[in-house]
């Protein structure tokens, strides 16, 4: 099969949830204090700026529990054709979004985490290797999780989330 019999038949508008992890947002936000995401605001313009919907911006403290609610309250009505998870993919204790959704993934997209890192590798070199970027599927939705970084966000969602979404959407709906 040719490139563009894959790329044949896609879904033209992909509704897209942006879940941000981040204890310092959520703190802030609580107390009425201002706070910034320059990553959830690189996500939100790159996917409007593809002519896709976001559905849903919230910010959610590093708990597994929340993390895992969220995500899949996310994939059960239906109303997301994907979720990206933004943050918790390092190695401190307190990255918890892989944890989180792992274990509720149907299927594993271990090429994205692969290509994600060769990316970042090319930019930052061998400090790829922390990184535990992953997707999946749940319910129907793709789900992806990156690192919180607006330069991993960017190059996530050009490069590798955009472009492929349609083809993995319409794979998943047969």
């Amino acid at each position: 099969m040719h490139t563009a019999d894959h790329h044949a038949n896609l879904p033209k508008s992909l509704r897209f949830m942006v879940i941000v992890t981040s204890d310092t947002i959520v703190a802030a936000k609580d107390k009425g204090e201002p706070y910034k995401d320059i990553s959830g605001d690189v996500a939100l313009s790159l996917i409007l700026s593809h002519g896709f919907k976001v559905t849903k911006r919230i910010y959610l403290p590093n708990r597994i529990e929340e993390i895992l609610r969220e995500t899949k309250s996310g994939t059960i009505s239906g109303s997301n054709d994907a979720i990206v998870i933004i943050g918790g993919t390092g190695l401190s204790r307190r990255d918890v979004s892989i944890e989180a959704v792992v274990p509720i993934f149907e299927k594993q997209i271990p090429g994205f985490g692969e290509i994600f890192r060769r990316l970042s590798y090319e930019s930052i070199g061998t400090s790829a290797i922390a990184s535990r970027a992953t997707a999946g599927v749940v319910n129907g939705t793709l789900v992806f999780v990156i690192p919180g970084s607006p330069e991993a966000v960017k190059m996530a969602m050009e490069r590798i989330i955009l472009p492929e979404a349609p083809h993995l959407i319409k794979m998943i709906r047969g």
